[in-house]
């Protein structure tokens, strides 16, 4: 005899007819018999490099193409014997036993709207309104705590649709809670989380009292448009909880950081975001996505965010290779402070175990140089996984001679994506379609070879 279900999961589950959502989801919802998940749900820090970021020249460097494939950089070694990296990178070679490389990433999106859709949400030919991961982990995967399940740190710029600011087919209830646009970011000086600010003379006290008025009212019966009085109420109670309760503020609060862990991870965008994402986590919130841009050095003036469309000079960027903005002299290092001072805090604190960590761009970068820059390239390209059961150590596939296609092992979207479900422990198989119920979370199979 299956248990009956506790008020909370009723709470949480009352609002599924405003999402179109029927019985057959209800009974595949996690705590409701389904089997979405295994064990304690893990989290996810989804590190994106916007833009594109060019493999051959950080994670696949071909040392013996010639100049014009290879460019400027060198390799260097790193803790794990046979696996070199771009020398911008020497504190990731140093932790590299921590991570794994998959360089045979692929598919055939070259537009940064297009490959973007299809990186985040692991469909080589995703609909219009397919959801991205973080919103299938916070349906499936709902906090404990009283944090937002999925939040997205720094904007994406204007080359991609904000489907990034929605929740797909699966509703607004699993959008992320966005925060930090452009310049205003937690690198700024005074930075401030708003989004749980309410007006000066609405206190907290005032609105409980408003909501528990509002159920009063809906419990006298349907409303006059016929709507069921209590559709609303999950949405209602958890942006109560989120603006009256101190979880959430004091999981955005860099503040209370000591100084010396601020700089570790580095006082730039992606460094502070870095950092903000490591304490979402720990509150509780499954999934966080952040953008990777490295902020501006001094002197330059802001253009946007996608620090890896490193076309260079052509659209007035800069060499690729250089130390602007969109160069990888600056963008290399910055990755590298923030990326492995993450890992370290971490493991350090006992959550690398339970946390996958993510940095993947949404294509690679065209092998020759051109203008000082390179162009896109999905046709082969590299990402970086760590935790939550990921090999420290492992190099996953490989392109060929110089960095142009896949020579073994591919892994397609739909392979990454039912990889991430399942180090985060959600079956791929789980049934969550546009209608609830017909199409599986994941078409692909998981890369087992990755997992210890």
């Amino acid at each position: 005899m299956k248990p009956e279900l506790s008020r909370r999961q009723l709470i949480q589950l009352g609002g599924i007819s405003v999402m179109g959502l029927g019985l057959p989801q209800l009974l595949a919802s996690p705590g409701t018999g389904g089997l979405a998940h295994r064990g304690a749900p893990k989290s996810c820090i989804f590190i994106v490099q916007y833009g594109g970021c060019s493999h051959i020249d950080s994670f696949d460097m071909k040392p013996d193409a010639p100049v014009e494939l290879r460019g400027p950089f060198k390799s260097i070694a790193t803790s794990v014997p046979g696996t070199r990296v771009c020398e911008h990178l020497p504190r990731l070679a140093r932790v590299a036993d921590r991570y794994c490389l998959v360089r045979s990433m692929t598919h055939g999106n070259s537009g940064h709207d297009g490959g973007m859709h299809v990186c985040m949400t692991g469909h080589s030919q995703p609909v219009e309104n397919t959801p991205y991961f973080g919103s299938v982990i916070a349906k499936l995967c709902p906090t404990s705590g009283n944090v937002p399940p999925y939040v997205w740190l720094q904007n994406l710029a204007g080359d991609v649709q904000p489907r990034y600011l929605t929740g797909g087919f699966l509703g607004a209830a699993y959008a992320p809670l966005r925060v930090g646009t452009d310049l205003d970011n937690p690198s700024a000086p005074g930075f401030k989380v708003k989004a749980f600010d309410t007006p000066a003379d609405v206190t907290a006290a005032r609105l409980r009292d408003r909501q528990a008025l509002l159920a009063r009212a809906e419990g006298a019966g349907r409303t006059p448009a016929g709507h069921e009085p209590g559709n609303m109420g999950k949405y209602r109670e958890k942006a109560v909880d989120l603006l009256t309760g101190p979880a959430a503020r004091v999981a955005f609060d860099l503040d209370r950081e000591p100084a010396k862990v601020r700089e570790r991870y580095g006082r730039h965008p992606l460094g502070q975001n870095l950092l903000m994402a490591r304490r979402l986590i720990e509150a509780g919130t499954r999934l966080v996505s952040v953008t990777a841009w490295t902020g501006l050095p001094p002197g330059e003036k802001f253009r946007n965010v996608q620090t890896w469309d490193m076309h260079g000079t052509g659209p007035g960027l800069g060499s690729i290779f250089g130390a602007g903005a969109f160069g990888l002299s600056w963008a290399l290092p910055r990755v590298d402070e923030a990326v492995s001072a993450l890992l370290e805090d971490l493991d350090t604190r006992g959550l690398l175990e339970s946390t996958l960590v993510v940095l993947v761009g949404e294509f690679g970068r065209t092998p020759r140089v051109s203008g000082e820059g390179r162009d896109h390239w999905p046709q082969c390209y590299s990402a970086l996984l760590a935790g939550a059961g990921v090999k420290g150590g492992l190099v996953h596939g490989a392109s060929d001679k110089t960095a142009a296609y896949v020579k073994d092992s591919p892994v397609r979207p739909e392979d990454f994506g039912a990889t991430l479900f399942h180090a985060l422990d959600v079956l791929p198989e789980t049934k969550l379609g546009a209608d609830g119920f017909t199409k599986p979370v994941s078409a692909g199979k998981p890369v087992m070879e990755l997992f210890a």
